[in-house]
């Protein structure tokens, strides 16, 4: 089950869990939309891979113990140990890589 994280781990910007500019990769490596979009070129730091829009879980339960009542999301903030400049080299890296390699 997702985490559902409650920040972008680039800018620390609050992404609740009913934020549609929430994306995460296969990790839930999380981001919110302007970082993705503007520092990370649409490649997750921390591994490389695509983000996907995180999707929202239901405030309301609508089958029995499924909803944010029953599984809140995380509390924990989650912030990447890497700098920008580690961030732009990696992603122009990766995709260099990924433009070569199909």
């Amino acid at each position: 089950m997702l985490e559902i994280r409650p920040n972008c781990e680039c800018c620390d910007k609050d992404l609740p869990p009913e934020a549609t500019d929430a994306y995460i990769c296969s990790y839930e490596c999380t981001f919110c939309r302007k970082c993705v979009d503007n520092v990370l070129f649409k490649i997750c730091p921390n591994c490389g891979g695509e983000f996907v829009n995180r999707p929202i879980r239901p405030t309301i339960a609508h089958r029995e113990n499924t909803s944010l009542i029953y599984q809140p999301a995380s509390s924990v903030r989650v912030n990447t140990p890497y700098s920008r400049e580690e961030i732009t080299a990696f992603s122009h890296k990766v995709k260099i890589y990924k433009a070569d390699n199909g």
